[in-house]
């Protein structure tokens, strides 16, 4: 039996935007939708992300309003998550968001260019 060891990333992204607009972005089905997958539904704690024909199920393991997201793919291990986190810098106001995944040790750089990718996406929904 073969067991894939994940690494755990953190990546981090400045984002010109208030945090409320980017919390939306990472909390709300067509916020998701804008630029993180095709079509978002969501039944209680369970996203529903769309993309072609491809579809997963992610439960809500963390909700804290215009700060966090954190999310457990349903075919995952219990200690694997993804996680989008708002900082804020106190001094300058700068906003940032932190991707934290788990990437299979051999496609570590396509996860990280499909991350940097997607976020590209989003600071174009934000106008960012």
């Amino acid at each position: 039996m073969t067991t894939h060891k994940k690494k755990k990333i953190r990546l981090e992204f400045e984002i010109k935007a208030s945090t409320a607009m980017l919390f939306n972005s990472i909390s709300t089905p067509s916020g998701l939708a804008g630029w993180f997958a095709d079509d978002v539904d969501i039944y209680n704690n369970l996203y529903k992300f769309k993309w072609n024909n491809d579809e997963q199920i992610a439960e809500l393991l963390k909700k804290t309003p215009n700060k966090c997201m954190k999310f457990k793919w349903a075919n995952s291990k219990a200690d694997e998550f993804f996680e989008f986190e708002i900082i804020q810098d106190e001094l300058t106001d700068d906003v940032a968001l932190v991707i934290t995944d788990f990437v299979d040790l051999s496609d570590e750089s396509n996860s990280i260019q499909l991350w940097e990718s997607q976020v590209h996406e989003l600071k174009t929904s934000l106008g960012a």
